[in-house]
């Protein structure tokens, strides 16, 4: 009882601490601060046939050479002394920063519900561990965080998913993106990497299926989804010792919802 008392009240401190975001605002989308990369080619998109990845490349390419050009244009005036127009410029390449800049590509709506993560393979074990060092930076209490960081590790995850889709890690990698979007109260997709990591991986020792229904039956509201997945969360991940205090929440949740208190 009293693991259930801790853990009803640590998502509800959770929930308050964070509670000034918008719900499902895409702030885990938020494209991370970095080191500035080199240009690309941007593709040619035929507007009537485009696809989503094309337009979204595009999207970046350009970003990156507009960014770019102001970047050259403040080096230049800085050279010849003309501190008006770099004034200009500075202010303009600073407002460009400041806009909010999505990644409009989510790689676990990408990805199918059939991958399955059985290989090992080293590539994808440093990305993983690259990536939870960035979690790992980004502090230790809950409700205080360097979300920047955050967003790096999301890269990694996200780009371990995309580029070793056979990895025994993704399920690992799903599961982790799913706690930061779930932090950043981004709840659709959250559920979404929650559900991808017990697809891929049935037998996962992360608590997805219980997170997945929490998101369900508290944010969502979808409860009838919520109760069942609470049911085969109790009968599959609720085996594990190290979840009993998600297994016994369920457990009494479920006895809420259906009204057999």
């Amino acid at each position: 009882m009293a693991r259930i008392v801790f853990i009803a009240v640590l998502i509800v401190l959770l929930n308050v601490l964070v509670g000034c975001h918008r719900v499902d605002s895409g702030r885990g989308q938020l494209l991370p601060a970095r080191t500035k990369t080199s240009l690309g080619s941007a593709p040619v998109v035929n507007v009537a046939d485009a696809r989503e990845t094309d337009i979204v490349e595009q999207t970046a390419v350009n970003r990156q050479a507009y960014r770019q050009s102001l970047e050259l244009l403040v080096g230049y005036y800085t050279r010849t002394g003309n501190n008006m127009k770099l004034r200009w410029a500075e202010k303009e390449l600073a407002a460009l920063n400041a806009i909010p800049q999505y990644n409009y590509i989510i790689e676990a709506s990408v990805a199918p519900s059939s991958l399955n993560a059985s290989s090992s393979i080293p590539e994808a074990d440093e990305l993983y561990n690259d990536a939870l060092q960035f979690e790992n930076r980004a502090g230790p209490l809950p409700f205080i965080k360097n979300e920047n960081l955050l967003r790096l590790a999301l890269d990694k995850y996200n780009q371990l998913i995309k580029e070793y889709p056979t990895s025994d890690k993704i399920d690992d990698a799903a599961y982790r993106a799913g706690t930061i979007y779930e932090h950043f109260k981004d709840y659709s997709i959250a559920l979404l990497y929650y559900k991808r990591a017990y697809q891929w991986d049935p037998l996962t020792v992360h608590p997805a299926r219980f997170r997945a229904a929490y998101i369900l039956d508290k944010h969502l509201a979808r409860r009838a989804e919520a109760l069942e997945l609470y049911k085969e969360a109790i009968r599959t991940e609720g085996r594990y010792d190290k979840l009993l205090s998600w297994k016994e929440f369920a457990e009494e949740r479920t006895k809420e919802v259906t009204g057999t208190k």
